[in-house]
């Protein structure tokens, strides 16, 4: 990467930002095979095929009645009953004509049925049952119906999911081959940052981030490394790093990246790689850097927590779940409508802490928090979501705006 950005006085817009990071993701870590019990949350090294066809065999959607369409006129009528089958069972002897078997969820239909009726459509009669009009088919899962053997099942780089691991095991997959936990450092810059629980100075804080980046990276599969607060010490600082990226495979860290502040952090990883600073058309945020330090990649934020927060969902995200090995990283917004007028244009993309908000007939509209402070959390905390306001851009209520749920972006 060549020049610094910032030197220049240009805004960085976001998107090309995270192509410029997307461009320079390492290698996904080793793979290894596991247990499919294990498996949650992580990704695919390798394709997966079906080994089997799903439904293995043509069986019964319903509770009812299996039949061969062709045995009974339009209108319907009468057939007699031919036998039981459950699920669990084989599917018997083939079907004789003008006969039905009663037949229950899931089992396999007999040779010759082609149709099942459910039970609450008939009625048994003697020692038959009486059929309204059919549709051959009906209610019937065939064969390969949702995938055929040695077609593709789930694609390498998909991260897994409680409904692909009932895929697999549907399947009859035991274990799979997935990339092993991407290994993050956490660093954290701010000579003012105290821990909960310690008693604070004047102009001391709390460091939130900490605590918000670790739950931030574990939702997205990664082990973490804490390696706390870095001493305003430049040897310390280098110790530090040095050791970090020793462990892991890339650095995250939060202050330290704005203009005007103390360089302890900057001359720390130049000493130990490079380091270089953009500026992003984005709010809350602006300053972002980009590096490495003993060849292994870092990303430092800033330091304000929402500024964090959004930084870290928005560019940083893509980034690490790349890293992991995952084909699709960004998150697709909803377009829905506006429930507030924001009329002043910015410089910068603005992704405001928003919720869906239903109105008398359910129709959903975005509703603002009136506190969008780069400092605080409390709106983010109310919100369910981000607005995204584009560059230069006035939103009038009613207008369709960009919404990104945090439920798409934390995981």
């Amino acid at each position: 990467m060549s020049g610094r950005v910032c030197d220049l006085g240009h805004l960085m817009p976001v998107d090309e930002a995270i192509g410029r990071l997307l461009e320079q993701v390492p290698p996904p870590p080793l793979a290894q095979m596991i247990a499919l019990d294990q498996a949650m949350g992580r990704v695919l090294a390798a394709d997966i095929l079906s080994p089997v066809h799903l439904p293995a065999w043509d069986n019964s959607a319903m509770d009812g009645y299996a039949l061969r369409a062709s045995d009974l006129p339009p209108e319907g009528g009468y057939l007699l009953m031919g036998g039981r089958i459950a699920a669990g069972d084989p599917p018997g002897p083939a079907l004789l004509a003008q006969h039905a078997v009663q037949i229950f969820t899931g089992a396999p239909l007999p040779v010759g049925a082609d149709t099942v009726v459910p039970q609450e459509r008939c009625r048994v009669e003697g020692e038959g049952v009486w059929f309204p009009p059919v549709n051959l088919g009906d209610h019937v899962r065939k064969e390969g119906e949702e995938i055929r053997r040695g077609a593709l099942l789930l694609a390498k780089g998909k991260r897994l999911r409680a409904q692909e691991l009932g895929l697999l095991a549907g399947a009859g997959v035991a274990r799979v081959e997935v990339y092993r936990p991407l290994q993050v450092g956490l660093l954290s810059s701010g000579n003012e940052l105290r821990e909960p629980g310690e008693s604070l100075e004047p102009g001391q804080i709390y460091n939130s981030n900490r605590y918000l980046l670790a739950a931030l990276l574990r939702g997205w599969g990664v082990e973490v490394h804490d390696y706390g607060v870095m001493a305003d010490d430049l040897a310390i600082s280098r110790q530090t790093l040095s050791r970090a990226a020793s462990r892991c495979d890339l650095l995250l860290s939060s202050g330290g990246v704005s203009v005007g502040e103390e360089d302890h952090l900057k001359q720390a990883i130049e000493a130990t790689g490079r380091v270089d600073f953009w500026r992003l058309a984005i709010q809350p945020g602006k300053p972002l850097a980009f590096g490495e330090v003993l060849g292994k990649p870092w990303i430092g934020m800033p330091g304000n927590p929402s500024a964090a927060l959004i930084t870290a969902l928005v560019v940083v995200r893509p980034f690490l779940l790349r890293a992991q090995g995952v084909s699709e990283v960004l998150p697709v917004p909803l377009a829905v409508s506006a429930g507030f007028d924001w009329a002043q244009r910015n410089k910068r993309r603005q992704y405001l802490r928003a919720r869906l908000v239903p109105d008398a007939e359910g129709r959903l509209s975005v509703a603002l928090h009136p506190q969008q402070s780069s400092a605080m959390l409390m709106a983010a905390c109310w919100a369910d979501g981000l607005a995204v306001i584009e560059r230069e851009t006035q939103v009038l209520k009613h207008d369709n705006v960009m919404f990104l749920p945090f439920a798409s972006l934390t995981q």
